[in-house]
């Protein structure tokens, strides 16, 4: 079971409708709290609206009272209000695998969350955070140092477990070329990995943050290490944007599901199924 607490994307390509298909395509059963409700499309956000608090609080202690969470993906929180109902929720349920990805803007530049809601991100949810995932971009606010290059990425994923941070992934997917950073604390200190890939020169790209934090919970779910996780979230998005869809007039999404049109071969045998995570 991996919940997912995001925000509505009315075009499906983030938010918790991207996410229950990222949960769906890997196996796992999604459940969501949405929030805030988002006027936007392949062209842009145009009008963001924070949820209640409230509700949002009232929606997470429903779902934990009733099903037993086994990773947790926190994407578009929207503001400050809504960051800190979701911190108090994690800090008194103690959930494990929890993927924080620090949303902090949109694509086309839309601010996705207030002053308010950074500094509580930063204070309040980073430590409670299993990992944390943010681009290049989110890494230079979060931490104010510049983030152009891997010995920048170092630096900030540094300044991030100083922060309070358990285990980071700086994704530079934004980049000449696709590197991401995975730093994580163990009792002999901070090891770091890179992982390395061509850049992917598509227009369907909308949602791979997304996809790639909510891979990352799922596989947590699934008890696959750290490693072994972002090698396996990485290698997920970037066939989800191989055979992104083309669509809309901006930038298209990427195809979360597209594992369901993978044909079997002839004679191989129909798989088990699977217990529900």
């Amino acid at each position: 079971m991996v919940l997912t607490i995001a925000g509505f994307d009315p075009s499906s390509g983030a938010g918790v409708t991207a996410d229950i298909k990222t949960i769906a395509a890997h196996g796992c059963y999604g459940v969501a709290c949405i929030t805030a409700m988002t006027v936007q499309s392949t062209a842009g956000v145009r009008r963001v609206d924070p949820c209640d608090p409230a509700l949002i609080a009232d929606t997470l202690q429903e779902l934990a009272a009733d099903v037993k969470i086994a990773a947790v993906h926190i994407g578009m929180l929207g503001s400050g209000k809504v960051a800190k109902a979701v911190a108090e929720f994690l800090a008194k349920k103690k959930l494990t695998n929890v993927v924080l990805d620090p949303i902090l803007k949109s694509t086309s530049g839309s601010a996705l969350l207030d002053r308010d809601g950074t500094r509580i991100l930063a204070s309040d949810l980073l430590p409670l955070a299993s990992v944390v995932t943010p681009n290049v971009d989110e890494a230079a606010v979060l931490t104010g140092l510049p983030v152009t290059g891997l010995e920048q990425m170092r630096a900030a994923a540094t300044k991030l477990h100083q922060m309070g941070a358990e285990s980071v992934v700086v994704t530079g997917g934004h980049l000449d070329k696709a590197i991401d950073l995975l730093s994580f604390q163990t009792k002999r200190g901070v090891e770091q990995e890179v992982f390395k890939s061509e850049r992917q020169r598509s227009n369907s790209t909308h949602g791979t943050g997304c996809a790639f934090a909510t891979a990352m919970a799922c596989h947590l779910a699934l008890d696959r290490g750290l490693p072994e996780a972002v090698l396996l979230a990485k290698a997920y998005v970037s066939a989800a944007i191989s055979k992104g869809h083309s669509l809309g007039k901006g930038v298209g999404p990427v195809h979360h599901l597209y594992r369901m049109q993978q044909q079997r071969r002839p004679g191989s045998p129909v798989p088990e199924t699977e217990p529900v995570h």
